[in-house]
């Protein structure tokens, strides 16, 4: 055995002691097995032991034959918990930004909305007189200066009161220079040929006053646009060229509607009521509609809580108060409505908005010489609860409403002999009021009324007995002297 061993290894050299290891592992079975030489290279299954071989000892042919085939997919297991997340990334760098773009242009400034009611006055006022002050007359100690009044707030919280000097047959204005109107600035705005009756002036949509006016030496109806906040001086146009009249005493009457232009109601000779619609915020021209065919001489117009115009007025063919209420901003028509028809009533009407945003007019009844209110019923005034509050058979006329700072009505009137007075109404629709006498001894006329914005009224008047404008202020809510609350 071990010579054979020994001859064996000489030819066979380093391989040969792998099949010696063979032959000794296999004992005799072995021995015979290993005694048949197999080819260089080739390793029989009977010289290879279970489990020894890897897959580095197989050919690539026998490692593809050994695979069977793919047998199917497991169920998937439950998902193992998450890892620990990796360390944040370093922050990429920042996108160029874009270009910024151009800015828009900055849109045109709106007009200037005219300006609300003074609210309630909350500052108790000791007990006080109403005080009466002169602004104007027309010459030393002699003249007329002061018919056909009319007042408002400007923009700067003083009145603006535009009336007719009679003297000299102009269009003048007064500022006043506090909150009481104790004194003013007279501006007169024209006076080419004989202007300024039947004049109006409310407060434009820019901030600055527009007054209506007729101008009797031409029959044309004009409306004066003011320069500056105090009017010392206007730019007068002439918006109807023939009123078909020269001489008559008709009055115009003034308001802005919701497209910020003005609205100017009055009468030509045939009687009908005309509303102007201005063109452009001064009103060097307008536009002209009929919206009733019969009037008497003083139409009042207002605009509505609904944004629509309202104009009272008298029917001189049965003297019925009637109102007309636009059915457009322009009014270019109008819806008509007889509120009373008891008498000859109606006269000299004026229109506000009460607190509850329903027309309040007061008007004259020439029948029983009473001073009557007429609450709309509704926006458009179909109708009306009348009421008379002053009945001493020598109350109402040249009338003038307006909301007081309690929101109640508060009319000022010319009351006869006993001078001019105020009635406060109890109620939003005044059908009871409290009248006290501002003005005793003298006759004040042609009244006009408005709040300040201390919330007290202003009353600008005519005094037929000295011919001169004259301005109430009253010292509290109710315009009653010396009152104070405990």
């Amino acid at each position: 055995m071990k010579r054979l061993i020994a001859t064996v290894s000489r030819p066979l050299g380093r391989g040969a002691f792998v099949v010696l290891a063979a032959i000794v592992a296999l004992g005799g079975a072995g021995y015979a097995a290993a005694t048949q030489l197999a080819p260089t290279n080739i390793v029989r299954s009977a010289q290879v032991k279970n489990g020894s071989l890897q897959k580095v000892d197989l050919s690539k042919k026998a490692i593809t034959a050994l695979k069977g085939a793919r047998g199917m997919q497991g169920v998937r297991g439950a998902a193992g918990p998450s890892g620990i997340p990796g360390p944040q990334g370093p922050k990429g760098d920042t996108g160029a930004s874009g270009a910024p773009g151009a800015p828009g242009l900055a849109g045109q400034p709106g007009a200037q909305g005219p300006r609300g009611p003074a609210g309630p006055a909350l500052v108790r006022f000791a007990p006080a007189a109403n005080t009466i002050k002169m602004l104007d007359v027309a010459g030393v100690g002699i003249g007329d200066s002061g018919e056909d009044t009319s007042a408002t707030i400007g923009a700067d919280g003083l009145a603006l009161i535009g009336y007719y000097d009679k003297t000299n047959g102009n269009l003048k204005i007064a500022h006043c220079n506090d909150a009481s109107c104790t004194s003013a600035t007279k501006t007169t705005l024209d006076s080419a040929g004989d202007v300024g009756h039947g004049s109006s002036v409310v407060l434009g949509a820019d901030g600055f006053g527009l007054i209506s006016y007729r101008d009797a030496t031409n029959g044309t109806l004009k409306v004066a646009h003011c320069d500056d906040l105090a009017c010392t001086s206007a730019k007068s146009s002439t918006v109807v060229a023939n009123l078909g009249f020269t001489a008559s005493r008709a009055r115009t009457s003034a308001t802005v509607g919701v497209d910020s232009l003005g609205l100017v109601s009055y009468t030509t000779a045939g009687g009908n009521v005309h509303v102007a619609h201005c063109s452009n915020l001064e009103c060097t021209s307008a536009t002209t509609s009929v919206v009733s065919v019969a009037s008497s001489d003083s139409p009042s117009i207002t605009l509505g809580a609904d944004g629509r115009g309202l104009i009272g007025y008298s029917d001189p063919l049965n003297g019925d108060l009637k109102v007309a209420h636009c059915n457009d901003p322009a009014c270019t028509s109008a819806t008509n409505s007889t509120l009373d028809s008891v008498g000859t009533v109606g006269q000299a009407p004026s229109v506000t908005v009460g607190a509850d945003g329903l027309g309040l007019i007061s008007y004259y009844d020439v029948t029983n010489g009473d001073l009557k209110v007429a609450h709309c019923n509704d926006a458009a005034c179909t109708s009306a609860t009348t009421s008379a509050i002053a009945t001493d058979g020598n109350a109402g006329g040249y009338s003038s409403v307006t909301t007081g700072p309690d929101g109640l009505g508060l009319v000022s009137f010319s009351h006869g002999s006993n001078g001019l007075s105020v009635a406060h109404c109890h109620s939003a629709a005044c059908t009871i009021a409290s009248l006290t006498t501002v003005v005793k001894f003298k006759f004040g006329k042609h009244t006009s009324l408005t709040i300040g914005t201390d919330g007290l009224a202003l009353i600008s008047h005519y005094d037929n007995q000295t011919g001169e404008l004259r301005v109430a202020h009253c010292s509290n809510t109710f315009c009653v002297p010396y009152f104070r609350r405990r």
